[in-house]
């Protein structure tokens, strides 16, 4: 009897089986569907917001160590590709630079540099033109002039995490630059700015972390100003094929040993190899960029493609 009932029972326990089966798969759906569309970070699948998060904190492990971990990983070259970037840049005083996921400052210290340099060469040439002044008319147009030494100009380096925002800010006090540099906590695929603000806007090494590429290009033509330039400079994909072998296996058995030993941090080291391979090359880069609406669009590789510095127009 109690066999019987037990017998009775089994094909409703297949289909409440076949039911929870079902309703967790639906349920599975429905949290996939909250969490967002799936991507990529480095070699796994997860969510947009997943990898926002992850993200988040290999920037937040790594921040202290960021500077000392660059130089090991590029043997100091990092500083040679961001020096082209700034003097492919060329901007002149009064220019406004906004430099996105520019946490550690690399960027906007180079262009103040840049830009003093500019300023002073200004200066010079403008003395020379006054050589009938007397000499306190000199003194006092100089001091006067002293007193700008980027002609107006400003760099904002905006980036999402605020352990490199912090890292940043303790180098330019250490280095001794406040004039004309701001420091604003915000997203690439977000920017808090008004529309037609800035003359350049500047990304070096954070686009590959961004999860959505494409507002984040479209947000960088939003802020610029007609005429103003996008200048991106990122790890991309090496065109010599013995040379692209050599890179792998540096890449991979190399940096995140290095990341371990000077950071104390295998895995974000092993991330940030593993989104360079992710990233897209230099052509498909240079579409999305068209995509946003940029003109004269183009790209040079340093180093056979090691790195790229892409350029744009917003007209």
């Amino acid at each position: 009897m109690a066999a019987a009932a037990a017998a009775g029972l089994c094909p409703c326990r297949a289909l409440l089986a076949r039911r929870g089966g079902a309703l967790r798969a639906l349920c599975g759906f429905v949290r996939g569907l909250a969490a967002g569309p799936e991507t990529h970070f480095g070699f796994q699948t997860v969510t947009e917001a997943e990898r926002r998060e992850k993200i988040y904190h290999v920037f937040e492990s790594v921040a202290k160590k960021y500077d000392v971990m660059n130089d090991s990983m590029t043997l100091g070259i990092h500083r040679v590709w961001k020096d082209i970037l700034l003097h492919k840049m060329n901007p002149s005083p009064g220019t406004l630079l906004l430099d996105v996921a520019g946490g550690t400052g690399d960027i906007a210290f180079r262009f103040i540099n840049y830009v003093r340099s500019a300023r002073e060469r200004q200066l010079q040439r403008k003395l020379k033109h006054h050589q009938n002044l007397s000499w306190q008319e000199i003194s006092e147009s100089y001091q006067e002039d002293k007193f700008k030494s980027l002609g107006d100009s400003q760099v904002v380096v905006c980036d999402i995490n605020k352990e490199m925002l912090k890292v940043g800010k303790q180098k330019a006090q250490h280095l001794g630059y406040s004039e004309g540099l701001s420091w604003v906590l915000g997203n690439a695929e977000e920017l808090p700015f008004d529309d037609d603000k800035f003359d350049v806007y500047t990304i070096a090494f954070g686009i590959r972390n961004v999860t959505r590429i494409d507002l984040a290009l479209q947000e960088a033509y939003r802020v610029l100003k007609p005429g103003g330039r996008f200048l991106c400079l990122e790890f991309s994909h090496v065109s010599n094929p013995l040379l692209s072998r050599l890179y792998d296996l540096y890449s991979f058995q190399v940096i995140p040993v290095l990341g371990e030993v000077i950071a104390g941090d295998w895995k974000s080291y092993q991330y940030l190899v593993e989104s360079i391979r992710r990233f897209p090359p230099q052509e498909e880069l240079k579409a999305m960029i068209e995509d946003a609406g940029f003109f004269k669009v183009d790209y040079q590789n340093l180093n056979s493609g090691i790195v790229a510095i892409h350029s744009g127009f917003k007209l």
